[in-house]
């Protein structure tokens, strides 16, 4: 073998030798050199082979590397197994796998579904029908049977017209397949976990819906309007469905078609309809009753007019309208609405307060989506109504209302006298039982309802929800005295309130700037004096004040907390007024008017809700201000009209007056301990339909003519009430404040005498002293003594207020 080879071969067996000792290395780094200073022959071959050396170390080492992961598996084999059952359990093959057979799973149930619904024929409830409303004894009321609708043909109206409806409600209706995928898989997933429901359908779906199927909230229904909605966009023409959409949908008014919408809201035809016209119309298909602009809020109105714009702007983005003629046009207010046929007199706004808590209640109880979709399966027909409406109160409180202020109206002498309108809601405080109703003079005449309506504020009448809540949270004055019926508070007017020391920048007028010094409570309510409450309500704090008319039933739950409200300048009806008073005259148990009996219904039933809720404030909270507001009736703002009707015969009576600013609205809520009834008074332009005053109205009361709370709303409560209400009930009060409470014979002394007024003293003090303790009444007694001494009487009684006003029905506060 040759040195080449067998240097090669020591090169073979160095690769698979192991890598050297540290001593091995050390024997190579000192072997001897050659005579010529080179190393020997062995020490040459190994020096040859030190690459292959450092990669057997690398090897080596990675094989150590490999040892130690073993051992480390050995000691978590079991945690490693488990991993890996789940990790084959559930691997993204698996996953892919089992979703891939759902949506397959998925397509074959659609397309069985697909062929076994087939197109039906127009559903029961597309049909005509009769609503029964009766009386509470089971005789009467009214029938409403006659659908109104009138089916037109598609080329009657106005092409632009058409796309008006498109443009509101399905942009791409002409190139779609007849649904939208998306908005119905949405209002899937909404009706399943409990959401209601949310817009997307096309206007292929909602037709289905309004025609062939119903509009109850299943999961169900929305699968088969799917169904038929493609079928029929594969059936049937794009023109043949808008026909029957625009013919079958509900535009408010009792309107069911666009005919019928065009005379209830333009008089006119569909086919005279100009695109404005069109495009109101449309708008008015997502919210009928909260877009009708007569009825219609403040919100409303801006919201449908924002609506409106929307119609016309995709019309323009479709190429539908030019834009230039779009820049031109102008919102196009609707003409005052007509009642339907047959609703005259009282008639109309019974069956529309009955068919609106129907509707809600139908929306609560999950039947319907939402209100506009439970008025149509009310108007729909096929009810039997029976309202609470005893129609010996009805025709009692209708006979009222006309003897007390509509047969003193003469609009030809006095153009006020055709701006007055009135409104009143008569309730049992037992049973929430709405028992009489008054609208105003005629449904005919005048399409709103007085009773119901929420614009106007209730003024004064809000006083009793302030002491309510006061006593209910055992509130404290600015001094830290606990509010009461003899409570002392600076009755000045035009004080600044303050709180905690600082004014708060209101200082309230009283009416006429009258000043009544340092007064009790149930004095100032007596007078309904402004500047008292407005203190009071910062004392106990906006936010429980707003929160206890809130529980009572009003819509203050959302207003703002500021000490303003304390003077009633929130919107409020006759209704809900009710229901708050009933709920002081209930003991402080919530009651929320109801005027439906009993509904039936072959096809669908109906839960109504307990009238008679929780306790809102404690009974002696309610029975102690129920005792204040005798006081208003026997020596206060009511007591010409109503503690002195020569009709009343011992009857117990409670109540408060109101007069809001501007004499816009006059007010008069009072109870008996079995009824309770609101009656408001709203100055309304007999065109147009601005707020404006009431002043100079009947042209019976001397100047300055102001229609007080305490005038012609005490005296048509005072005639209505004292026909119908109970002669000998009596207040079972569980309190011992109030001027329904009997003063003992000796007075008594508070136990903390106050120096001062308990309320933060205006600029200029008066010289009056506080009352004592004993709760004041109709006859005046006694006043037990206070720290600081004086001989002026009691200012608690009546003789030392000011002198009423010049107006003989007497005044109170604005």
């Amino acid at each position: 073998m040759g040195r080449a080879e067998e240097r090669r071969a020591r090169q073979r067996g160095g690769r698979r030798a192991a890598p050297p000792t540290r001593s091995s290395e050390e024997t190579a780094s000192t072997a001897p050199t050659g005579p010529s200073g080179t190393t020997s022959t062995a020490t040459t071959a190994t020096a040859e082979a030190e690459p292959t050396v450092i990669g057997g170390r690398a090897a080596a080492r990675k094989a150590a590397q490999a040892e130690a992961k073993g051992r480390g598996k050995g000691k978590a084999g079991k945690g490693k197994n488990d991993k890996s059952f789940l990790r084959r359990m559930f691997t993204w093959k698996k996953i892919v796998g089992a979703v891939f057979g759902f949506c397959l799973l998925g397509m074959g149930a659609f397309i069985a579904m697909y062929m076994m619904i087939d197109i039906p024929a127009g559903n029961a409830d597309a049909e005509l029908q009769s609503n029964v409303y009766k009386y509470s004894d089971g005789s009467l009321l009214t029938r409403d049977g006659e659908r109104n609708r009138e089916i037109v043909d598609l080329a009657k109206v106005p092409k632009k017209v058409q796309y008006t409806f498109v443009a509101a409600e399905n942009k791409t209706f002409y190139q779609d397949g007849g649904v939208d995928l998306k908005g119905t898989a949405r209002g899937l997933l909404n009706t399943l976990s409990g959401k209601g429901t949310q817009g997307g359908s096309t206007i292929t779906q909602q037709y289905v819906k309004n025609y062939y199927l119903t509009a109850d909230q299943t999961v169900t229904r929305k699968l088969k309007e799917l169904v038929i909605s493609l079928k029929l966009d594969r059936e049937k023409s794009k023109d043949y469905i808008l026909a029957g959409y625009i013919n079958t949908s509900y535009y408010g008014r009792g309107a069911y078609g666009i005919q019928a919408a065009a005379q209830a809201y333009y008089r006119v035809d569909a086919e005279d309809l100009n695109v404005q016209q069109g495009a109101y119309l449309a708008a008015l298909l997502q919210a009928p009753s909260q877009y009708d602009w007569a009825v219609a809020s403040p919100t409303g109105q801006k919201l449908v007019k924002a609506r409106w714009n929307y119609v016309l702007d995709n019309m323009v983005g479709q190429g539908w309208l030019d834009e230039a003629k779009r820049a031109e046009m102008k919102f196009p207010v609707p003409k005052e609405p007509k009642a339907a046929p047959g609703m005259g007199g009282q008639t109309g706004y019974l069956v529309d307060a009955a068919n609106d808590q129907l509707a809600k209640q139908l929306v609560a109880q999950g039947t319907a989506d939402n209100v506009n979709d439970a008025l149509t399966m009310v108007k729909a027909g096929g009810w039997t109504i029976t309202l609470n409406i005893d129609k010996k109160r009805q025709k009692a409180l209708e006979s009222a209302a006309k003897s007390q202020l509509t047969s003193k109206l003469d609009p030809k002498k006095r153009k006020v006298d055709a701006d007055v309108q009135a409104g009143a809601v008569s309730v049992n405080p037992k049973t929430g039982a709405v028992v009489a109703l008054y609208g105003g003079t005629d449904y005919y005449k005048h399409f709103r309802s007085n009773a119901t309506r929420v614009d106007y504020q209730p003024a004064s009448t809000f006083k009793p929800v302030i002491l309510a809540a006061a006593l209910d949270e055992d509130a404290k004055t600015q001094s830290g005295k606990a509010i009461s019926a003899n409570t002392i508070y600076d009755g000045t007017s035009k004080r600044q309130v303050v709180n905690n020391g600082t004014k708060v920048g209101f200082a309230p007028e009283n009416e006429d700037d009258q000043d009544y010094g340092d007064i009790t409570v149930q004095t100032a309510m007596n007078k309904s004096v402004n500047s008292v409450f407005a203190q009071m309500g910062v004392d106990v704090g906006m936010d429980k004040v707003l929160k206890v008319g809130s529980q009572m039933g009003m819509d203050t739950a959302d207003l703002k907390a500021v000490p303003a409200q304390t003077l009633g300048t929130m919107g409020a009806s006759p209704w809900q007024m009710a229901g708050v008073y009933a709920t002081l005259d209930n003991h402080g148990r919530q009651v929320t008017p109801t005027i439906i009996k009993a509904v039936e219904n072959s096809k669908r039933e109906v839960k109504l809700p307990d009238p008679i809720g929780a306790q809102i404030v404690s009974r002696e909270a309610a029975d102690t201000v129920t005792s204040v507001l005798t006081g208003v009736v026997d020596d206060g703002t009511a007591k010409k009209s109503v503690a002195e009707n020569t009709e009343r015969d011992g009857r117990k009576v409670a109540g408060k007056t109101g007069t809001s600013d501007d004499n816009l609205s006059a007010w008069f809520t009072g109870f008996t301990p079995d009824l309770v009834t609101s009656v408001g008074l709203f100055g309304e332009a007999a065109k147009g339909g601005a707020h404006v005053s009431l002043t100079g109205a009947t042209g019976l009361i001397p100047a300055p003519g102001r229609i007080n709370g305490g005038g012609y709303p005490a005296q048509i409560w005072a005639a209505y009430t004292f026909g119908v209400a109970s002669k000998n009930a009596k207040f079972d009060l569980d309190t011992t404040q109030g001027a329904a409470v009997q003063p003992s014979t000796t007075p008594t002394v508070s136990e903390t005498p106050s120096q001062t007024p308990s309320e933060t003293p205006s600029e200029t003090p008066t010289t009056k002293p506080p009352t004592s303790s004993a709760p004041p009444s109709q006859t005046p007694t006694t006043s037990a003594p206070v720290e600081t001494p004086t001989t002026s009487p009691p200012v608690s009684t009546p003789v030392e207020t000011p002198t009423e006003p010049e107006n003989p029905l007497e005044g109170d506060d604005q």
